[in-house]
């Protein structure tokens, strides 16, 4: 979990932004997809992506971490768990494949109140089979062009060249021009 930061926090100190934080997690894995300011979306995308990564290990020590994270020792038994066993079995298998950049940031306008910006965070749809052979697919054909300019003999260009020859041609044609007036 980052560390809070110094200055103006949301909320009043360290230990309510992580509360916060939290509680803002825990919607986002139970609903995929919530309505925020953005000062809150941006904290929160570094907060849940490491939940995400821990996840997908799938061991236990890691699934006591973000219980201890997500603060889910205080909330009643069944909805702890239930997060947990949604992250876990649900959310982390769908990002098997993915590195990272689990979450999407969408600029909202201003709320209608006191003209806050608003931003939707959501869990991105992971690639499809189709999607991932395709994206593969255009990277292999993009090193192979590469690997082909690399390889591909440096060719002079055949303007200057030609350019020279029509120069000659046209020195010689005027010396002959020259030897045929002076006869």
């Amino acid at each position: 979990m980052p560390a809070p930061k110094k200055g103006p926090r949301i909320g009043g100190s360290g230990t309510h932004q992580k509360h916060i934080l939290a509680n803002l997690a825990k919607s986002l894995i139970e609903h995929e997809r919530i309505t925020t300011t953005e000062a809150k979306a941006r904290q929160l995308r570094p907060f849940v992506e490491p939940l995400i990564t821990k996840a997908k290990k799938g061991d236990l020590h890691a699934r006591r971490q973000v219980a201890a994270t997500l603060e889910l020792r205080n909330t009643p038994f069944y909805s702890g768990r239930d997060m947990l066993y949604k992250l876990f079995e649900e959310i982390a298998p769908r990002y098997a494949a993915r590195p990272g950049g689990y979450t999407r940031i969408v600029k909202l306008g201003p709320r209608r109140g006191d003209n806050a910006p608003m931003a939707i965070i959501e869990l991105v749809e992971p690639l499809t089979v189709a999607q991932e052979a395709t994206r593969e697919a255009e990277a292999a054909t993009k090193r192979a062009v590469k690997e082909t300019e690399a390889k591909a003999p440096v060719v002079e260009d055949e303007a200057p060249a030609a350019e020279a020859e029509t120069e000659a041609d046209e020195a010689t044609d005027e010396a002959a021009e020259s030897e045929t007036t002076e006869s």
